[in-house]
């Protein structure tokens, strides 16, 4: 008698991660998947018709997994994100379940830390504004746009404060010091075996510095901390770099420094109510924005669901998960 077929293990997913049906086929024929955004039913509904059947979800930032939604999925025990960040999972209800979270781990470090010394760079040399510059045919006009002429525009010698020195940081670190810049940071605690300068208080971290590069996650301790006295701290020649959430700057503080001159330039790839950005930004020569693509490469995505597939089977099989995200 031929053996009986092994039944896919079942993986619901609220919404699609981001180019998701290009990555689809990594996930067949190892997993069921339960598409909630393809069902008929209301949420509520589609979920507490598979509640005790479903031990494992796949999430992203489009999918929040609150409270509420954990309440519909009482036999979940695993919740796989494609996100570094965790901001969009109700961790003390996972907690008290005790139910274990897998997130991208350092699959995204280089991609993202690749676009911040982008953004650095571009607000410093003034990159995308001389481009628009020239595109305006203002060039044979006036020709008097400079390019990093401006004193203090050299990258080399630059103090860069890292707020987040975890593994996104730490590639930012390692890429400005080959460009001659002092690495100083703020972290939850002081890394070991390391010789940057440590400063457990964001704002001295500020006022020792020549800009901040963002790369912590979103939190309660985390929420507005860059806020306006961070900024007065880091003053009218420094630049802020955000490639952790939007919500980590006090928004509106920010724009009013910027326009106001309180501060000399930022770098934004994440803003507070994507995809809504503050317009007054839109007009300044000093601001360069990016629609939240730090980690928009094929190669980034490839390996991300490389890694959400190891983690899933790694949970299915009883083995330790590749990439668990850990209490500290």
């Amino acid at each position: 008698m031929a053996a009986e077929a092994e039944v896919p293990s079942q993986l619901l997913i609220l919404k699609p991660p981001p180019l998701f049906s290009d990555y689809e086929y990594k996930f067949y024929p190892k997993f069921q998947l339960l598409k909630a955004w393809e069902s008929p039913l209301p949420t509520p509904l589609f979920l507490t018709t598979h509640a005790h059947s479903v031990k494992a979800v796949l999430s992203s930032g489009s999918s929040p997994m609150t409270s509420d939604i954990l309440r519909h999925l009482p036999s979940l025990q695993l919740i796989v994100t494609t996100s570094v960040g965790l901001n969009q999972i109700d961790l003390p209800a996972c907690r008290r379940r005790g139910i274990s979270i897998a997130n991208a781990g350092k699959v995204l470090s280089e991609d993202c830390a690749d676009l911040a010394v982008g953004l650095f760079v571009d607000v410093l040399r003034k990159i995308s504004a001389g481009d628009r510059f020239v595109r305006s045919s203002l060039w044979p006009a006036q020709n008097d746009f400079t390019l990093g002429s401006k004193e203090g525009e050299r990258l080399g010698g630059k103090k860069v404060g890292i707020v987040g020195l975890g593994s996104i940081g730490l590639e930012v670190a390692k890429r400005l010091e080959a460009f001659g810049c002092i690495i100083s940071y703020n972290s939850r605690r002081k890394k070991a075996n390391l010789s940057y300068l440590f400063y457990s208080n964001v704002c001295e971290l500020a006022a020792n510095s020549d800009a901040l590069i963002i790369c912590c996650v979103l939190n309660d301790e985390t929420h507005h901390m860059i806020n306006k006295e961070v900024m007065k701290a880091l003053g009218k020649e420094g630049v802020i770099v955000n490639i952790g959430r939007g919500a980590i700057i006090d928004e509106k503080e920010l724009v009013q420094c910027l326009v106001q001159g309180e501060i000399g330039g930022a770098g934004l790839d994440v803003f507070e109510n994507e995809p809504d950005v503050p317009k007054e930004l839109f007009t300044l020569d000093n601001v360069v924005l990016s629609p939240h693509l730090a980690v928009f490469t094929p190669e980034s995505f490839s390996d991300k669901y490389d890694l959400v597939v190891g983690n899933l089977e790694a949970f299915f099989s009883n083995k330790p998960l590749l990439s668990p995200v850990l209490d500290e």
